[in-house]
């Protein structure tokens, strides 16, 4: 029991991590258009972090439930997962890189499993489709943003550029708000899944053979609560990168970017998809850019941020598969 324990709170940990790891996510648009201030941006974002729970059912925490197969699944394993995800986030964190804390914990996650009991051990469904969104969201989030922005400057296109921005510096709080309950209903699920993982591991928890297992509602509480304080202490590293590096943003360009970002988590959370929210919203700033002109964003940041994206999922499984074979040496049972 008191493994268990010490498992949940490595996972509370992890998503307090991935809530200052991804608060750029949610309020770098709108610390970078001056909308908001850093301090009062993260309050904001994390408040609506928070109350995400209450928009989504839990399909993302179930299919992350049962993506390594239940009979693998050991407290051992999931320790070395999270241990994976967890040095990814903050050596990328550290290096101000806006990676995926999502695709680290699926990769760390399938790391472990693969160490102990080869690939066959992976629900090859769930991470084919996250795969396939590893390129399609960043690609919605692309095209979303391009063609909002474009309609809106054809609806307003009349109007001055300071009218514009007083009007939607009203709207960017709306569509925030919008993007951080996109942020916090699928990427705090990927935690509640874990940790529904370890319960039935433990056999604290059933599950029925090829079935969704139930989350349990302290599960998805207690992980949207550790997301909202991990927002509220956000990295303001990643924002540097993510609201100003990547293109310059006003107003205009900040809600667009938010908006499309958000439809596209709702989208993707409704399916059941655990998709990067750091993808999405670099795809939605980077079409929203490329409206105004093609040079407007800073391919050579965009590509290194690229490179974090296909080096997350490998690093974080290297590592948490040397994490499991580490541990097992030490005699941890596997």
């Amino acid at each position: 029991m008191q493994a268990l324990i010490a498992i949940i709170a490595l996972a509370l940990v992890f998503d307090y991590i991935n809530g200052f790891h991804d608060a750029a996510n949610s309020i770098a648009t709108v610390v970078s258009t001056r909308v908001l201030s850093p301090r009062t941006a993260v309050a904001w974002a994390a408040f609506f972090n928070f109350v995400a729970f209450l928009f989504f059912e839990s399909k993302v925490a179930g299919n992350i439930a049962k993506g390594v197969h239940p009979s693998v699944v050991s407290l051992t394993l999931v320790l070395a997962g999270l241990t994976g995800a967890i040095i990814w986030d903050l050596l990328t964190w550290w290096w101000a890189l806006p990676t995926s804390s999502s695709h680290a914990l699926l990769g760390g996650l399938a790391g472990a499993a693969i160490a102990k009991a080869g690939i066959g051990s992976l629900d090859a469904p769930l991470f084919v489709k996250t795969g396939i969104f590893i390129i399609a969201s960043p690609a919605i989030g692309f095209l979303l943003g391009s063609l909002l922005m474009k309609g809106v400057m054809l609806a307003l296109g009349q109007l001055s550029p300071a009218s514009i921005d007083r009007h939607f510096r009203r709207l960017q709080l709306l569509s925030a708000a919008l993007y951080s309950i996109g942020h916090g209903g699928n990427d705090a699920q990927k935690t509640a899944g874990i940790i529904t993982a370890a319960l039935i591991a433990t056999k604290h928890q059933n599950i029925a053979d090829g079935h969704r297992p139930h989350v349990a509602a302290w599960v998805i509480i207690s992980c949207f609560t550790a997301m909202g304080l991990g927002t509220l202490t956000g990295g303001w590293r990643i924002v540097r990168t993510m609201g100003m590096r990547i293109t310059k943003l006003v107003p205009v360009g900040g809600f667009c970017a938010e908006t499309s970002g958000a439809i596209a988590l709702f989208l993707a959370t409704a399916l059941g998809v655990p998709v990067s929210t750091t993808h999405t919203i670099t795809g939605s700033i980077v079409g929203t850019g490329t409206v105004r002109k093609f040079s407007a964003v800073r391919w050579g940041v965009a590509g290194r941020i690229v490179w974090a994206w296909v080096l997350t999922v490998p690093g974080a499984a290297l590592i948490s598969a040397l994490t499991f074979l580490a541990v097992t040496k030490l005699g941890f049972p596997q």
